[in-house]
Parts: structure tokens; C-alpha cells; sequence
């Protein structure tokens, strides 16, 4: 067995955070939800429910269902005004994230050392 003495710890998640970090990725693992989430980042504000379904080709209730799963990850939150529902990215769910990826991302020194 190796030592894993040469990885860096602040890298790896706890259990209970690889977990969360899981379930983020799951809902983010969906073209649709994943379109959503770009929709509300690129707008920077928010979106009302109706304006997120006429950018898709798929019904009111699939949509919901997709909006829902993406409150239940925590990447969006959601408030009621009369008859609609608006959407906004909770952007700091997604700080964890982009940490773990950019760290993914960064060269190994003894890979790199290696190449």
C-alpha cells in the first residue's frame, strides 16, 4: 500500500462534504437543470418560473420538477409573488464546488515532476 502522505489534505472533502458535493453534481448532471442554472447565472438576477419554461421545449410539470430538484441541492432559491414563482442562483452554493475542481484541476508536483 502507498502513502497517501505526498496528498494535499484541503483537497479532499470530508465524507458529509463529498456527500453534499455529490448531490450538488447530480443535480447539475442534468442538460436541463444545467441549462437552468447557466440561465440564472447569465442573467444575474432572477427569472420568473414562467420565463425559465419558454426557453425549453418540455412541459410546466417537467420543468417544475427539474426547478424543484435544484432547491432541494440548494442552488436555487425560490419566492412566491401572487401567481408566480421566481427563481435566483444561490451563488455561494457553488463556491465548494468550483474549490474542489479548481483543485482537481491544479498539477500534481510529483506528476508534474514525473512529465
Amino acid at each position: 500500500m502507498g502513502s497517501l502522505k505526498h496528498v494535499t489534505t484541503h483537497a479532499i472533502p470530508s465524507a458529509p462534504a463529498a456527500e453534499d458535493l455529490a448531490g450538488l453534481f447530480k443535480a447539475l448532471s442534468d442538460p436541463t437543470r444545467l441549462r437552468i442554472v447557466s440561465m440564472l447565472a447569465a442573467d444575474g438576477a432572477e427569472l420568473c418560473a414562467c420565463d425559465i419554461e419558454s426557453a425549453f421545449e418540455l412541459s410546466q410539470p417537467t420543468i417544475s420538477h427539474h426547478l424543484k430538484l435544484l432547491r432541494t441541492a440548494g442552488l436555487v432559491s425560490a419566492e412566491k409573488r401572487g401567481l408566480w414563482v421566481y427563481y435566483s442562483l444561490r451563488a455561494g452554493r457553488l463556491d465548494r464546488a468550483r474549490e474542489l475542481l479548481s483543485a482537481l484541476d491544479a498539477p500534481s508536483p510529483k506528476l508534474a515532476s514525473n512529465g
